[in-house]
Formats: structure tokens, sequence, C-alpha cells
């Protein structure tokens, strides 16, 4: 397995389409754990970046359950990691990060309405 560290701030809008789930071996139904023995959850990400159309979903493994975490919550990721592996012929790229919260909501753009009273107008002139 090869381990790539991920440049997260080159991959846009990362926002949650599944919320965190814990992740469970197939065969005994129990919840998996790292070498320091936490929960592992897995996250749903769409990553759309910046003037593209094309969004992609990765599964975000973390250890432990990330709060606060809801569909079409924007999210940052930190320390991101993608896996590579290949398992009896199959091949693939998983993801994994150290954690996964709510970002900052983004400040709204003023209206014009409130513009023309910051600059002394009165709105209910329009």
């Amino acid at each position: 397995m090869q381990n790539i560290p991920v440049d997260v701030g080159r991959l846009g809008t990362l926002m949650v389409v599944v919320p965190p789930e814990p992740r469970v071996v197939p065969d005994t139904g129990e919840i998996c754990k790292d070498r320091d023995g936490n929960q592992i959850y897995v996250t749903g990400v769409s990553v759309r970046q910046a003037g593209s159309r094309r969004a992609d979903v990765i599964e975000v493994a973390t250890p432990g359950e990330p709060t606060g975490l809801a569909e079409g919550v924007r999210v940052h990721v930190a320390d991101l990691v993608a896996v590579s592996w290949e398992i009896d012929g199959r091949k693939g790229t998983s993801f994994r990060a150290s954690g996964i919260a709510a970002a900052a909501p983004v400040a709204a753009p003023a209206s014009s309405a409130r513009s023309r009273t910051a600059a002394g107008g009165d709105p209910r002139e329009s």
C-alpha cells in the first residue's frame, strides 16, 4: 500500500453527502478500530473544484465519530491521505484523515438595502 498526502487546499469545495457511519466488518458486524483502538467512521464527501461542474464523492475514514456533520454541510478535512490498495487482483484507492469538521459558514453578501442604509440612504426610498 502506498500513502499519498492530499493537498486539501487544491480540492475546492468539500461537502458531506453521506453523514458519518461506523465502518463495520461485513462478516461479524463489529465496528472496525484503528491501531490505537479508536472506532473508525466513514463520511461520504463530495469534492468539486472551483470552476468545474463535475463533482466526485470520496469516502473519508476518520478515527472516532465526527460530530455536527449532516448532509449538505461544508467541511474541512485534516491530514487527508490517499491509500492505494490491491486485494485478490482488485485495485483501488481509499481515503483517510485525522479528522473532519464542519467549516465556518460562508458570509452572505450584503443586500442592496443594507448597503444603502450603511451609506446613509433610506432603503424605503427605492
